[in-house]
């Protein structure tokens, strides 16, 4: 059984950069696609990044497309979420997940695994 921690959320002010791990055990995921989803209070949880398993295909949802950059590291078995130009719109709980397939799922459904979140919070 996969397991999923996130870890470097916290609070920044708007114009900053955090950087989000996502450190997977009990399996390794070298070879699955992963992605990273998000999710604010009253809202329902959006897409923001995913990479195939060998890194090739990355995709990016438009509202952080320029500011945000996901990378992997199979040897860690850990992939990194990069957010730069932060907006207090990015304050969210953010979530890691892990598919069993190497491509990309069509559907946030196509993820089995998925971390607890990390909160990340935006000062305006």
């Amino acid at each position: 059984q996969v397991q999923l921690v996130e870890s470097g959320g916290g609070l920044v002010q708007a114009g900053g950069s955090l950087r989000l791990s996502c450190a997977a055990s009990g399996g390794k995921v070298s070879r699955s696609a992963m992605g990273w989803f998000r999710q604010a209070p009253g809202k329902e949880r959006e897409f923001v990044s995913s990479i195939s398993g060998s890194g090739s295909n990355i995709i990016y949802a438009d509202s952080v497309k320029g500011r945000f950059t996901i990378s992997r590291d199979n040897a860690k078995n850990t992939v990194y979420l990069q957010m730069n130009s932060l907006k207090p719109e990015d304050a969210a709980v953010y979530y890691c997940a892990a598919a069993t397939s190497v491509w990309i799922p069509a559907r946030s459904s196509g993820y089995t695994y998925w971390g607890q979140g990390t909160q990340v919070t935006v000062s305006s």
